[in-house]
């Protein structure tokens, strides 16, 4: 769980900064925001799928850890 919250920590950082960069350059919010998800628009279908993949995997093993600990911890009351 440290791990998920990390990176949601960092990609939330990241994506201020840059945010925050446009909006210094001159940008609208709009535009900043445009600016911002933009690579995921020019994505091929398999760029797509490896994305998805591996976002699946990261959740996937999340919650294992989550369910694993859970039972664990069930089992010892």
């Amino acid at each position: 769980m440290k791990i998920m919250g990390i990176t949601l920590l960092m990609m939330g950082c990241l994506m201020g900064f840059s945010l925050g960069l446009d909006i210094l350059q001159g940008f609208d919010v709009s535009d900043a925001l445009q600016n911002a998800v933009s690579p995921f628009r020019v994505m091929e279908v398999a760029e797509l799928f490896v994305l998805f993949f591996l976002l699946f995997l990261f959740f996937g093993e999340t919650a294992y850890e989550v369910i694993k600990k859970r039972k664990k911890g069930s089992t010892k009351q």
